[in-house]
Formats: structure tokens, sequence, C-alpha cells
């Protein structure tokens, strides 16, 4: 009884009374990752392969399926099983070269690998290895879940996205360009200019220059060709459309890179500046207007229907008051990177921007969702400011707006694709999981999905009429639950196996961050008592009951912690403990205790989760 007393002293209060003991926030660990200590000896989404494949799905690929397909190509062979069992030790020292930190492509660190194999390498092992890079076939660089991988992965699909929107702006221009010469060059063949004793004579050898007439000539062909047919105003416009399509600097030239030397270097669109990016989108705004403008009058000019009485005046006013989406998607969208920790001072600036118009694909980054409080002290809210973020982009009704864990960013690639290819603004929001809490930023990533502090979702304006078309939950786990939940299989003292049902809350995100380890207090197996429950029942309802005391399952002791009243964390719907990341079992296990600590706290925190979807 005087256990359990204070037991619900520390949960009401958050003071450690006696008997409570101290966590140590360097061992404390969610039953359910507690086996997860070495991501290099599992297959899973990490390391990517970006590649610069003709599809769109093959720019961004999982290690472990470029390394299947090879397998699946020599299947068949007869020594295919020593084969598969050489390119999974390869595997894993990819995977490893990646957490290190090494860099390049996959065939750059194949070579390292490769080389830290062969000192043990037999001739069969150096003849897999042959084999299977001759199946693998693609390069590209190799990323791992890291602080820089979101970024890196979307400089690469707005790349490939920009390279093909850049061919298919040269293709159309060049013809413009060699229509519109064609038809200066038919004029001048039958001009003054051209019919000239002089020209003639210049056209001629030098060795039979004295036998012509070029004088009698010009007059004779002067009065047997028409006259030349062009306007001097229609030639004057033309000899400006050619040179305002061919100093153009918004795509790189498509064949001669000498260009660059006389027109300058083409522009460039990717920025960690949103401020920069604006200010350079409004300098280049009027060389935008004026190419848009060049390309529409020297269609209707090719064509032969521009009509001067009709379209000067049109084309005077172009642009006045700005372009609408269909002149400026054929142009490049400027991609531009901020941190969550830098936009407090600019989150207006960006969602003004984007509601404006700017043809931008914004990338928002967060690294850290524990924020200090606006009161002062210690970290209290979880993810608020990219909830505030991208509530108001989607409340704007107008763009595309995708939001997910890092973790999770390979399998909502075609989601990314679509939001840098969709027309006009998109925001991406991330949360990389490069935060101090000693686990791997993959990890947290995914723990971040798992306890829905931060869901993943995708809005897409263009996708139907109402919210039920274009809102997508898409990707999250068990959406019908409150929390996921996942069976744990371990052994106890007395050597039993014990398997257990368990979910996956945002306390448990919070477990694992050290900043929050005064909020947890140890519970002696001793003291266990039916006054404990856990955290997903507390927040369904067991918190009616003041004499409940939540708790978490751990990886080694049974353990209280502090967190508020959880039934204000009990519903947003999203995200999954990853299926290639889902436990299969563990060793001795612990609880922690949920207290109350304080409720401003709690209510921070659970406001930060989010309503049930």
């Amino acid at each position: 009884m005087q256990a359990q007393q204070a037991h619900l002293v520390f949960h009401m209060t958050g003071k450690q009374p006696v008997g409570a003991h101290a966590c140590d926030a360097a061992n404390l660990r969610p039953a359910l990752l507690a086996v997860y200590r070495d991501l290099t000896s599992l297959r899973y989404d990490f390391p990517l392969v970006l590649t610069d494949g003709e599809h769109e799905q093959e720019w961004v690929q999982s290690l472990s399926s470029v390394f299947d397909r090879a397998l699946g190509q020599i299947a068949g062979e007869v020594d295919g099983e020593r084969l598969r069992k050489h390119a999974l030790r390869i595997e894993r020292e990819l995977r490893a070269l990646a957490a290190e930190g090494t860099g390049g492509s996959l065939l750059e660190l194949w070579d390292q690998a490769a080389s830290r194999l062969s000192a043990q390498a037999d001739e069969l092992v150096r003849d897999s290895l042959g084999r299977i890079r001759a199946a693998v076939g693609a390069d590209g660089e190799v990323v791992d879940c890291d602080g820089a991988m979101p970024l890196r992965l979307c400089r690469h699909v707005w790349k490939l996205l920009h390279a093909k929107k850049a061919w298919s702006f040269r293709a159309d221009v060049d013809k413009l360009v060699m229509k519109l010469s064609d038809i200066l060059r038919a004029d001048f063949v039958r001009s003054e200019e051209r019919l000239g004793a002089e020209r003639l004579a210049a056209s001629v050898g030098a060795t039979h220059r004295e036998i012509f007439d070029f004088a009698a000539m010009s007059r004779l062909l002067g009065e047997a060709l028409p006259p030349a047919s062009l306007p001097e105003a229609r030639r004057n416009r033309i000899r400006w459309l050619l040179s305002v399509l061919q100093s153009q600097r918004f795509f790189p030239p498509q064949n001669d890179r000498s260009e660059c030397a006389t027109v300058g270097a083409p522009y460039d669109f990717v920025f960690e500046n949103c401020a920069d990016g604006i200010e350079a989108y409004r300098k280049r705004l009027p060389k935008l207007i004026e190419l848009a403008k060049a390309t529409a009058m020297a269609k209707l000019e090719v064509g032969g229907l521009y009509d001067e009485a009709k379209h000067d005046g049109l084309f005077e006013e172009f642009g006045a008051g700005g372009l609408d989406t269909n002149d400026t998607d054929v142009f490049p969208s400027y991609l531009i990177f901020v941190r969550a920790a830098d936009t407090r001072t600019d989150l207006e600036l960006i969602l003004r921007a984007l509601a404006a118009g700017f043809p931008a694909k914004v990338l928002v980054q967060t690294d850290d969702l524990s924020e200090p409080s606006l009161l002062g002290g210690e970290p209290l809210g979880l993810g608020l400011h990219s909830k505030q973020l991208v509530t108001a982009a989607i409340g704007l009704s107008a763009f595309y707006v995708l939001q997910s864990s890092a973790s999770h960013l390979f399998r909502f690639r075609q989601q990314i694709v679509r939001a840098l290819a969709c027309p006009g603004p998109a925001l991406l929001s991330v949360f990389s999981g490069a935060t101090a809490t000693g686990f791997p930023p993959y990890l947290t990533a995914a723990m971040a999905m798992e306890s829905r502090i931060f869901p993943a979702f995708a809005y897409d304006p263009s996708a139907g009429p109402d919210w039920a078309s274009r809102f997508s939950l898409e990707g999250n786990p068990q959406p019908e639950h409150d929390w996921p939940t996942h069976s744990l299989d371990y052994e106890d003292e007395a050597h039993h196996r014990i398997r257990e049902s368990l979910a996956f809350t945002f306390a448990d995100f919070a477990a694992g961050d050290p900043r929050y380890a005064g909020h947890f207090a140890r519970v002696p197996r001793s003291e266990w008592d039916e006054s404990m429950v856990a955290v997903s029942e507390f927040a369904a309802g067991a918190a009616d009951d003041r004499s409940k005391v939540p708790y978490l399952l751990m990886n080694r002791r049974r353990q209280r912690v502090a967190t508020g009243d959880h039934r204000r964390a009990g519903g947003a719907r999203n995200a999954p403990l990853r299926r290639d990341v889902k436990p299969s079992g563990a060793r001795r296990h612990s609880q922690l205790a949920c207290g109350e600590a304080s409720r401003a706290r709690a209510q921070e925190m659970g406001g930060a989760i989010g309503s049930r979807a």
C-alpha cells in the first residue's frame, strides 16, 4: 500500500517519492525497440540508391531492392545459394559504410566493401562478388537515413524533373528558333543586299571571278525574282524573338555549351533560404515574362497566324498582371530548403509567398520535435511548430502539402515526385530524426511516425472537389486504432516465454528522449500491483479511476513515467513501426509508470498529436 501511494504521488506531482528510482536516460529504451541497436544487421529501406533511371520509379531505390533484383537474375544458376549468401555479406558491408558516413556511388562503395572482405575472401567469394556486381548493373549515389538525406533525396528528384522539363522546353524553343531563322533566311535570299554585285562576286571562286559581269547579273536577278516579302516591322519582330529565345538563362543549352559563355550561366533554382529564393524570383520575373511572351508570339509567327492589328495590343499588356500557372509551369520551379527552427521568423513569409503563386517547392525539415516553452524551462511541445505550418498551408487549399518522417520517405517516393512535379507551389514537411536521443535517426523518425507525434499525410488540391478525395492518410499504420499495437516476445526472470501485445504511444517516444528522463521513475518488480495500467489503457479511459497509474514496458526494468493526462494524447492516427524493423523478440523487459507531473505539460504535448483521424 505504501508503494502504491508513492506511485500515485509521483504520477500526480512528478516529484520523486521515497522508494522510486531515477531512470538512466542512456539506457531508457521502449521495449519494442530493445533489440534494434545495430541497424546494419537488418534488411530494410535504407540506405537508398539515387539513380538517373529513365522511369520515375527507378529514381529512388533501396539497397535491399537493388540486391533482390540482382539475385533474381542469377537465382536459377547452379551455385545460386552461394551467390545469395555472399550477396548478403557485401550488402551488409555497404550498409555499414553508409552508416559510418562514407559517401559515394554504389559502385565506389562496392569497391571499398569488397576490399574489406578480400582479406578473408577465397576464390569463390571473389567469383561471387564479380558476378553479383555485374548483375546489379545500376549505379547511383548511396544515402543513408541521416540529417542530410531529405534534401539530397528531394534535390535528386527535383533535378531529374528539371532535366525532363529542360529537354521539352529546349526541343520546342530550338524548333521555333529554326523556323524563325528560316523565315529571315528566305527573306534575305530575295533582298537587294543578298543580290548585290559585291555579294554575288564573293560567292564565286577567285579563278572564275573575272569572266562574270556581276553588276549585270545583279540587275537581271533583281528583275526576275519577286521582291522581299517581309515588312520591316515583322522582320524586326522576328529578330527580337530570336534574341530573346537564344539568350534565355532559365534552362541550360541542349547541345552547344559555348552558349553559356555568350549569354551567361543558367540560373540556379535551389536555395537554402526562402528570402533569397523570393528575391531571385523577383529579379528574374521581367525576364521570365519576356521569355513567356516571346514563346507565345513565336508560335503565332511560325504558324503564320500573327495579326498585328489584333496581337500587338494584346502582347503589349502581356504579363502586366502576372503569369498564371499555364504560363509558368513550363519553366523551372524553385527548390527551397529551410529548417523548422529557422521558420519561426520566416513562417509568414513562406505562406504569403506560396499563396501569392511563388512557384516553389519548399522542404521544411524538422530535426527536433521537442520545442522550448515560451514561458521558459524545459522543452514542452512536441512538433508544435511543424504542425502549425502544415495546418496553415492546408488551410489555404491552394497547393500540394506532404508530411512524413524521414524513415518513410522511400515509401512515399511517388508522393514526393507528385509534389515536386505538380503545377504551382508545394510544401514538404519532414522530420529527419537527427536528434541527440541516442537512437539512430531512422529509429527516431520511425518512432515519431509510430507514436502519432509526426503523422504522414498528403493533401493534393487537384485530386478532387472535396477533402475526402484531396486528403490521404495512405501509409499510416493501423489507422483504425488510437495507437498501433505489436506483439512482443521476451523471457522473464524465471526463463518463461512471455508474449504481450503492446501499443506504441507518444509516451514511448518521449521515453527515448533524455531530456524527459526526469519524468520517469523505476518501479521494482516487487512493487507491481493491479493499480498499474498500460499508457494506452490509461489514455482510453482508465484515467477516470484516480487510483490508476500508467506505465510503459521498457527494456530492462519496470519504471514509471510522468507525462500528464494521457487522455489528451489518445487519438491521431498515422504511421507504423516498419514491418522490416518489427521486433520478433527481446530478452528481459521492464515497465515505466506514467506520472501526471503537470497538466499544462501534458496538454501541450498531447495537443501536438492532434485529434483522431
